[in-house]
């Protein structure tokens, strides 16, 4: 007897060819449109993506079925990201979609319906050793997403297929093109699925009630103007005026964030934007808690260098202490590696001194 999987159908190439893998290797493939939120004042694109992926079920002959998870998707993922830039907080929409949507809700909603797997077209891959499971990169070094997965775990992983992670993006394009799939040459969707072609500060301005205000030097001398706190981010060099005659051949760079009093201070030597430790809350490891003190990889941001790093406790906080200075900011996910493998992560809330 065949086993049942769910495979949330985006609208994409990645997913369409994650459900095609899955129908050639034997099991009963159901297409899902999951249906999240979007702003009204937003071109609609999810009525795109959802004839898309219509097509691709069409294409393959498998049953297409729809979830609407935009009640769940605004109240877990949207209001929790304006409520942190509200605070001056930075956070990262993708990882609260994966934890609270397609591996929360989505999974509940397969699971009841008789599902034994869910899949997606991420790239990362899951492994299993004696009925513990792990999670890896993507083989595809530039698609790579399970940055934005650390908050899974071993249930999640013992129910989850991603059947493109051990592809690269020109192998899922070629796969899609050689099976005349309907999306074979559909352009990667860009930034956050609800926001479109508008800017952060267009999106933020529906929400929040952003002030002008003053940009200080790193000793407190005010040098400037900006647009609003909620908008910006440690290390961020563009949006923001600074008086100093040099201004227009020196970048300045945001080196820290008050938005209860709506300022930021910017300096023209991004090493003061640097941090050599941080603390973290919110820790979640994927398989066990490893002994404390560890010396591992860490990322702090989607596609950049790890680092090496020691994660520590003091007292009852996570502590990071970076092996070289680095950038990072409040709302930020912290996750850890071993190699390719992903032990964890947690989320920033405070920066060491600069």
């Amino acid at each position: 007897m065949s086993m049942t999987v769910f495979v949330g159908l985006s609208g994409g190439v990645d997913s369409a060819v994650a459900a095609m893998l899955l129908k050639d290797r034997g099991f009963d493939v159901i297409g899902v449109f999951i249906k999240i939120w979007q702003p009204e004042f937003i071109e609609c694109n999810w009525a795109k993506d959802r004839l898309d992926a219509m097509r691709v079920a069409v294409s393959l002959g498998i049953p297409f079925r729809e979830i609407d998870l935009s009640l769940e998707y605004k109240r877990e993922v949207v209001k929790k990201m304006i409520d942190e830039y509200t605070r001056g907080i930075t956070p990262n929409p993708d990882v609260l979609c994966n934890r609270h949507i397609k591996f929360g809700s989505f999974l509940k909603f397969a699971e009841r319906e008789g599902a034994d797997f869910i899949a997606t077209g991420h790239y990362a891959r899951i492994e299993e050793s004696k009925g513990v499971f792990s999670l890896h990169r993507g083989l595809d070094a530039s698609k790579d997403q399970s940055y934005f997965l650390y908050t899974l775990g071993q249930s999640e992983l013992s129910r989850t297929l991603f059947p493109v992670g051990a592809l690269k993006k020109e192998e899922v394009r070629t796969l899609a093109k050689k099976a005349r799939l309907p999306v074979a040459s559909k352009p990667d969707s860009q930034g956050l699925c609800f926001v479109g072609d508008v800017s952060m500060k267009d999106f933020l301005s529906r929400f929040i009630k952003l002030k002008k205000g003053i940009v200080l030097d790193i000793n407190g001398v005010e040098i400037g103007a900006h647009d609003g706190a909620p908008l910006y981010t440690i290390g961020q060099r563009h949006g923001f005026f600074v008086k100093d005659k040099g201004a227009e051949t020196k970048p300045y760079f945001v080196v820290a964030i008050d938005a209860s009093a709506n300022t930021i201070s910017a300096s023209a030597n991004l090493k003061d934007a640097k941090r050599n430790n941080v603390s973290l809350d919110s820790i979640h490891w994927i398989s066990s808690e490893p002994i404390l003190p560890i010396e591992t990889l860490v990322q702090s941001r989607y596609r950049e260098v790890p680092v090496k790093s020691l994660v520590a406790t003091e007292g009852e906080r996570f502590v990071v202490s970076f092996g070289e200075s680095h950038i990072a900011s409040p709302g930020q996910s912290i996750v850890m590696y071993d190699k390719d493998k992903c032990l964890g992560g947690g989320v920033i809330t405070s920066l060491g001194k600069l």
